[in-house]
């Protein structure tokens, strides 16, 4: 059985053929690679006493245990168990749980099937989380997986509109064993669109990848929304000519309505008329991304899904029971396709706000689910005791989505830090900014402060206005992978 179907079918077929594919997938995957041949998942199977043969449909799944970040942690802290994750087939276990059919196959293959077989498990490529607030965690990929890869790459390319096989993809990730540059990179061998990799603004700095889009005339710019509006301003105050550029896809980080309208800005004043700005969704653990699908600035269709290959649930994240289509809950993944490592269950820590619709998408015709684009992550709420009352609870994905939605804002960086720098005393809530031109410091200061209040009932410690290029400096826009959004330089 190919390990996935014809994307342009799958992409318009009825919702109860996309579930009798999930749950054929599933049973078959559960039964066949996942208990089999992971060392941590027969464990936890054993260990919860669910047979793998009673998980029968989607609706079983939650008779399997989450998995969580810190299992990840776990397992790759001891030396003895850091492969648990990691499907490892023997003829043993083949004997044991593979179906008739499948091992006479094998049996008929002789070497050659036996060989094929050993190449399909092997890991021969890597990816690592990012490790912002822990240890990067690997992720170990088979050529079967990157026959995957580069088919979700392709789907991307679909869903996002990329016709013209003339297209000239500028991918401007950070050069890394990171998945946003090499699905952007593996969608473009597959595709066969030409993708250039400047390894963003750490590697070529802005005036390097500026002068490569002048040299190759991009018609898509990929990276991440913080450098690509940095690229794009200077692209601007340059007078750069990027008027062939048609598609903008971000990933690795939200990217806001109000942020898509500033680059439209920019990329006018470039000469690039009508630009489709899109965001992506994707997390290391899954080994794939999804996107949007052409629409206005402001009606976000949400990410389009690849039944085929995964299973997305939404829970409520107090309850953690399955919340029902379209309420809000946190995203949880689970594979029905892949070797290498492999999660069940995954708890993204990902809340989805409006959950995940099964209806066609009103702005391309596709029959696929597709998760709402307003995602929060449960870890970006952190308590702060500004005033000797007490601590308030705020959200810092919330407090991103309002900064990046001001029109007067160029860049901007949110620190958290003790007054005086004593642990002891309470802590400050500082916004640092860069204003466009002509924007008057105190009366955006004044409605700043009250729009931010009303949306998440704190009121900033100070506002520091910078520059520009000193903002773009600050959040490491040429040395980091990620600028750096959020500074807490609060004691641990």
């Amino acid at each position: 059985m190919s390990h996935f179907r014809n994307w342009s079918e799958l992409a318009r077929s009825s919702p109860a053929e996309q579930r009798r594919i999930q749950e054929e997938g599933l049973r078959r995957y559960v039964r066949e690679e996942l208990y089999p041949f992971s060392a941590h998942y027969r464990h936890v199977f054993d260990a919860a006493k669910v047979d793998p043969r009673d998980i029968k449909g989607i609706d079983d799944l939650r008779r399997i245990p989450f998995t969580t970040k810190q299992d990840l942690l776990g397992s790759q802290s001891d030396g003895a168990r850091k492969h648990d994750f990691v499907l490892i087939p023997s003829p043993a276990l083949i004997k044991e749980h593979w179906p008739f059919a499948r091992k006479l196959a094998l049996v008929l293959g002789g070497a050659r099937a036996r060989e094929l077989l050993r190449f399909s498990y092997t890991p021969n490529f890597l990816t690592f989380t990012t490790g912002r607030s822990t240890d990067p965690v690997a992720f170990a990929y088979t050529p079967h997986d990157l026959d995957i890869l580069g088919e979700t790459g392709a789907r991307l390319v679909d869903v996002q509109g990329v016709t013209d096989p003339q297209t000239r993809m500028l991918n401007l990730f950070p050069f890394a064993p990171h998945l946003a540059f090499w699905q952007t990179t593996f969608g473009g061998f597959r595709t066969g669109r030409l993708v250039l990799g400047t390894g963003g603004g750490k590697v070529m700095g802005t005036t390097g990848n500026l002068k490569i889009a002048a040299r190759i005339e991009p018609t898509v710019l990929i990276g991440t929304p913080g450098f690509v509006y940095h690229l794009l301003r200077e692209a601007r105050d340059r007078k750069t000519n990027l008027a062939q550029v048609k598609l903008v896809a971000l990933g690795a980080e939200k990217v806001t309505a109000g942020l898509k309208r500033k680059m439209a800005e920019a990329l006018e004043a470039c000469g690039a008329q009508g630009v489709v700005i899109l965001g992506t969704y994707g997390f290391t653990e899954a080994r794939l991304a999804f996107t949007e699908c052409p629409s206005g600035y402001d009606d976000s269709p949400g990410y389009h899904l690849y039944p085929d290959l995964g299973i997305f649930e939404v829970i409520d994240t107090t309850t953690l029971e399955p919340v029902g289509p379209g309420q809000t809950g946190e995203l949880v993944y689970t594979p029905i396709a892949g070797h290498g490592t492999v999660v069940c269950r995954y708890r993204t820590g990902d809340v989805a706000v409006g959950g995940i619709t099964h209806e066609p998408c009103p702005f391309c015709g596709r029959t696929v689910p597709r998760i709402s684009s307003e995602l929060r992550r449960a870890s970006d709420q952190r308590a702060m005791n500004l005033t000797k009352i007490k601590g308030t609870l705020v959200d810092l994905s919330h407090l991103g989505t309002l900064l990046s939605n001001f029109a007067e804002i160029e860049e901007w960086q949110v620190v958290l830090k003790k007054k005086n720098d004593d642990p002891d005393e309470l802590d400050q809530f500082i916004v640092r900014l860069s204003l466009r031109p002509g924007v008057e410091r105190s009366s955006f200061e004044t409605r700043a402060r009250q729009e931010l209040v009303a949306a998440t009932e704190v009121s900033p410690s100070a506002f520091e206005f910078h520059s520009t290029p000193e903002m773009s400096e600050l959040l490491g826009m040429e040395t980091e992978m990620k600028e750096k959004r959020f500074v807490d330089l609060r004691p641990k």
